[in-house]
């Protein structure tokens, strides 16, 4: 099992550790609710080292991730990054991902750490063109720094103007004494804030500075537990739950980030599936009955068959309700529709409901 740069702080903190994507991670401190609200009313900071990081340099850098991404690359300018996935020849997603536009000809490409070696063994498989590719995953690491106080909590730690940076948008500067530091007004949390991406033997001084500047601001650590309440608290899709190499990014509802003014890998067969329509879709879903939805519970229409399976589940810390994801028929994606979630041999009644769950 792999360690983070920072597993040892993690441990002395009395962190729970828990194995995650092959990596030993914190997946919570001081309870996942309490640290759930933490981010939603103050600041808290994730170690998320465990992702991976790929650089794409030179002249044909653009060219190879416009065949390989969904996205249309050639739409990003410098300090501004992307949302897209990887296409395989099957109509289903490899990975989701973030490109970063560090410069004219080079990209920084943040994977989901499950995917680190399939998605490097993938787009290394379709670089005909000659761009340059360096995998420097086990060289950074990344604190996701995330609440609606993190930008005034961490404002002393840096001379870029941390408020006045846009969603998606990244400055290389200097961060808490250390130079070229990747500051990215990104996150999976819905609540704000920031990622920051250092190389390894400079987290330790990051860490420690960062959570001396957000002390007044009631800074804690928070771990990966509280990390999923969030995000499915937002709707977005954690790839291995809710999107796989199985999964339509149309039925994903991911036609947003793919962009048919290019040609790319399977395009042609994904428009096609557009143009014909999808069968099923992702949906948002509250329960109604009490119960607990848990990803691979079944989804039943009134008559008990099996519809679908719930993809993502949790009780909602913010909303106090049991809240959930899953792909049903089209004729059952509309607001409001009855789906009933087989919970230990019971049928509990559900209704679906639009995404985001946490509206702020």
């Amino acid at each position: 099992m792999k360690e983070t740069a920072l597993s040892q702080v993690h441990a002395e903190l009395g962190a729970k550790m828990v194995p995650f994507a092959g990596y030993n991670m914190p997946v919570t401190y001081a309870g996942l609710k309490h640290e759930h609200e933490v981010v939603r009313t103050k600041v808290g900071v994730f170690d998320v080292s465990h992702m991976g990081e790929f650089f794409v340099r030179g002249e044909n850098a653009e060219a190879l991730l416009q065949k390989v991404t969904s996205n249309d690359v050639s739409k990003l300018v410098v300090g501004k990054a992307q949302y897209c996935y990887l296409p395989n020849n099957e109509g289903g997603i490899i990975d989701d991902l973030i490109i970063y536009k560090i410069a004219d000809q080079e990209f920084m490409l943040i994977v989901n750490a499950s995917n680190i070696e399939k998605d490097w063994n993938w787009i290394s498989s379709q670089n005909d063109v000659g761009a340059g590719l360096v995998n420097e995953s086990d060289e950074w690491s990344i604190l996701a720094i995330q609440g609606p106080k993190a930008a005034e909590a961490m404002q002393s730690l840096t001379s870029v103007d941390l408020k006045a940076m846009k969603f998606y948008s990244f400055e290389i500067n200097e961060f808490a004494g250390v130079q070229d530091v990747i500051i990215s007004a990104t996150g999976y949390t819905g609540s704000g804030g920031f990622e920051i991406y250092v190389r390894n033997k400079d987290i330790k001084q990051v860490w420690d500075k960062v959570f001396e500047a957000g002390k007044a601001f009631g800074i804690e650590p928070i771990g990966l537990g509280a990390r999923d309440t969030l995000r499915l608290e937002m709707g977005y899709c954690l790839y291995g739950n809710d999107i796989d190499d199985t999964t339509s990014p149309f039925e994903a509802g991911l036609g947003w980030i793919t962009k048919f003014t290019k040609e790319f890998i399977n395009s042609e067969a994904l428009k096609a599936e557009k143009e014909a329509g999808i069968k099923n879709k992702l949906v948002g879903f509250e329960l109604i009955d009490k119960g607990v939805p848990r990803q691979g519970y079944p989804i039943l229409n009134a008559e008990g068959e099996e519809i679908g399976r719930v993809t993502s589940g949790t009780m909602s810390p913010s909303l106090n309700k049991a809240i959930g994801m899953g792909y049903v028929p089209v004729e059952l994606a509309t607001e409001g529709s009855e789906i009933y979630i087989g919970v230990r041999n019971k049928s509990l009644a559900a209704k679906v409901v639009k995404t985001p769950f946490y509206k702020g």
